[in-house]
Parts: C-alpha cells; structure tokens; sequence
C-alpha cells in the first residue's frame, strides 16, 4: 500500500511538472486577467486569426478582460494596456520586442532600427531626428506645394464623370515626398515610382498576410520568391539613390543623417527603407481615408473649403505662417487619424520586472499599446464611429486627456518621428486640392477597413470631382 501512494505522488508530481512546462497558461507569473492559450504551440494566434486583425482581436479582448489583459503570442505572454492612465505609466519606455515586429523582418532587415534597443537604438534615433527638425520641415514647404499642384493639375483634366483612383493618387503623392524631402531629388520619373510602389505592395501584402496566418510560407514557395524579388528591388533602388545622393552636396536630409552615422551599408539599407516605408505609408493611408470621410460629409467639406480659402486669401500656397492657421484642417487630419484607426497599435518592453495597474509585469514581457482601442473607445468619444472634427475643437478638448489621442505613439522618445511631417504634407495637399475641387464618392461606396499595422481601405476608393467655381 506504501509503495502504491508513493507511486502516486510521484506520478502526480511528475504530471505536474510535466503541465507547467508544456502548458504555458500555468507558466504566468501575473495576476493579469486574459486569455490562455488556445493551443500550446501557437497560443492566441488563431484566435487573432479568426478576429480578422490584431486590432479587432484586441478590441474583442479588452472588452472582455478590461483595459489591461494578457494573451499568447505563440509560446510569448503578451500584455496589452489600453488606458489613458495606463499610457501615461508606460510614456517613458523605449525598447521595443522584436517578436512582434518579426515578421516585418524580411522586408527591413534585422538591423533596422525597429529591432535597435538601449543605447544604440537611442543614438540613432536622436541622430536622426535631426532631420525632422522645425527648420528643417519648414524647407518642406515647397516640395510638398509643387507636388500637390502636380496632383492638381492631373485632377483639372478630369471630368465630372472621370473615375479617380484615391489610393493610388494618394500612394503616387506620399512616395514622391517622401523621397523628395528624405532622400533628396534624386528620382522623378512616374515608371520607377509604380515600380517602387509594385515592389512595396507585394513585400507589405506577405508582411500582412504573416500577421493573421502563423503558417510561413516555404522558401521556395511562389509567395516567398515573389517576396524576395521584391526586397532585392527596393533594396537595389536604395543603393542607387544612395550612390546619387554621394555625388551631390551634403545637407540634412534624413538620407545624410543615416549615411553619415553609420559605415555598415546594410544598416543604412534597412534604416532607409524602414523610414521610407513609415513615411509613404502611413500619410498615403492617412490621405486617402481623410478625402474619403470629407466626400461623405460634404457640411464638413464646405465647412474646410471656407477655412482653406480665408485663410489663404489669394495666395495658392500653403507657407509656415498659413500652416499654423489651418486649425479646422488639423482638427479634420486628427480626426481621421482617430476615426479611421490609423496606426492601430505598437509595443514596448523593459528588461526589468515592472507593475501596470496593480499587476507585476515579467521582465521582458511585451506591452502592446493598444492605440486604436483607446481611440474608439466609447467612453473618452461618445458615438466613436461618428466622424466628428469638432471633437478637437479647443472647447472640447481642454478636459481630455493627452494620452486618449496618441495616434502616432508617444513612449520613451519613440514616438513616430515623422508625425509633424505627416501632418505638414496632407495638409498642404488637402489645402490645394480642397481649394480647387469638390470631391464625391463614385457609386456611393462603403469603404472597408482592413487592420494591419497600418489600416487602410480593403479596396481601392473610386473618387470623382468637380471643379470649383
């Protein structure tokens, strides 16, 4: 009888042991409400799968578990914070977990400044920032106006009954600013703008599809081949303006910034193509859901349209001293920003044990920011789903918290340094074109938002436009 309880216990210990260190839910060392792993090699994955996006799956948990709440990335315990207050405990981390940003790894590179921590990821971002300075964005100014008269001018050969495909229009307008302002002039060629943009939608497409489908395709797959060509052609391209850009003179422009830092040309590949791809990326999409919002609430485009032109007055450009008069403009660019979910989420981690509304946080757990739920959240926006620029009147926004409208980021200096020039950009060309045209949706379309790490429309927005008189 002893021999047969002294079996048992070990048995039972033995069985024990074996669930903690198979089973990764009974591995957590917090008291963070959430979810366990719906299957112990992929965790939550499939449930984010199933939500459609990581954004939506966030939503779904948050809902259920409240604004702090922890999941399975894989065999990764992730906690996701989704709180003003929260935020404002979590402002001044800077390191960011690389196993949620892996999977954009084959396009940037593992060098990126993306994957950069502590103090080599701190000297390159303060290096760089340089370049997005206040003097510097003010000589920005002109490229941004003679683009947007570019984009004008193709638009002022259009019909009433001309079709106009918005996100490409949009894509066209950020990549050429991007690499105007960024890199310098060193392309201006309309073919070997769709061929980058070609290039980049087939590498952003597989990134995408890697955030929902935890299966990487093969290496010899059709869909990691096409992957590849489309790295090596952006990474080409990059060496060309690289090697242009060394022929002429010096200056401040990010490009300069990089090169001058760093020696390792695959350093300056990966940072250029990670700061070329936020920046056209992000305003592209910032854009196109922005003239969207404005077609389906013609009172709020006329009401922008009366702002544009008494602000401007005679002249047809937008300046310094205009920008900053533009207010209904900023507030209708943060509204979209709100609105459409921009940048749904980004992450942090501290290599320390920390707490987060009464709760231990592991060291070196991934904190998700989860941006867009807070921005969507009911309770700091009644009818969240209202596009409303008055939101961001003065009146209504002295009592909100700084941190309920972070939608570039705001912690540890890693805000998205590009976010005043964002800004600077769409409002120029929302102030040339708006002046000019009345836009409107073709055939009353509904867009419909897809989250990646960066939301746009599922497909492409049809626009038409009529001239102004």
């Amino acid at each position: 009888m002893l021999d047969f309880v002294i079996f048992a216990v070990t048995f039972l210990a033995v069985l024990l042991i074996a669930i903690i260190w198979i089973y990764p839910s009974s591995k957590k060392v917090t008291t963070i409400p959430g979810l366990d792993p719906s299957t112990t090699e992929d965790g939550n994955l499939s449930d984010i799968a199933r939500a459609g996006s990581l954004h939506e799956f966030l939503v779904e948990t948050h809902a259920r578990f409240g604004p702090i709440t922890g999941f399975w990335w894989g065999q990764v315990y992730v906690v996701s914070i989704a709180s003003p207050e929260l935020f404002k405990a979590h402002a001044n981390v800077f390191d960011k977990p690389s196993e949620l940003f892996k999977l954009y790894e084959p396009l940037i590179g593992p060098l990126s400044i993306q994957y950069t921590n502590g103090s080599e990821g701190r000297k390159r971002r303060q290096f760089y920032d340089r370049s997005f300075e206040h003097d510097q964005l003010i000589t920005y100014y002109e490229h941004f106006q003679k683009i947007s008269h570019s984009v004008e001018k193709s638009w002022s050969q259009k019909t009433e009954h001309d079709h106009i495909p918005l996100s490409e229009e949009m894509f066209k307008y950020s990549i050429k600013a991007a690499l105007f302002t960024l890199v310098g002039e060193s392309f201006n060629d309309e073919k070997l703008l769709l061929s980058i943009r070609n290039a980049y939608d087939k590498a952003w497409g597989e990134m995408e599809h890697r955030l929902t489908d935890p299966v990487v395709p093969s290496e010899n797959s059709p869909r990691t081949k096409q992957l590849d060509e489309a790295v090596n052609y952006l990474k080409s391209t990059v060496k060309k303006i690289v090697d242009l850009r060394a022929a002429q003179k010096k200056g401040h422009l990010l490009l300069d910034e990089i090169v001058q830092l760093n020696t390792s040309e695959e350093i300056i590949s990966s940072d250029i193509i990670t700061y070329l791809v936020e920046a056209f990326h992000t305003t592209a999409n910032l854009l196109t859901w922005c003239i969207y919002f404005l077609a389906t609430h013609k009172d709020i485009q006329t009401k922008l349209y009366s702002e544009i032109v008494k602000v401007l007055g005679d002249k047809d450009e937008v300046d310094n001293k205009t920008y900053g008069q533009l207010s209904y403009l900023n507030q209708v660019i943060n509204e979209t920003l709100r609105c459409a979910v921009i940048t749904p989420w980004t992450a942090r981690c501290q290599d320390f044990d920390t707490e987060l509304g009464g709760h231990k946080v592991p060291k070196n757990t991934p904190v998700i920011q989860a941006l867009g739920v807070v921005l969507q959240d009911e309770t700091l926006w009644p009818l969240p789903n209202k596009f409303d620029p008055d939101r961001f009147s003065v009146e209504q926004s002295k009592n909100r918290s700084p941190y309920a409208f972070s939608p570039f980021g705001f912690a540890g200096k890693r805000k998205c340094p590009g976010y005043k020039f964002a800004y600077m950009e769409s409002s120029v060309l929302l102030s040339t074109l708006l002046r000019r045209f009345e836009v409107s949706l073709c055939d009353d379309q509904v867009a419909q938002p897809v989250y990646g790490l960066v939301t746009h429309p599922l497909d492409e927005v049809w626009v038409k436009v009529s001239k102004r008189k």
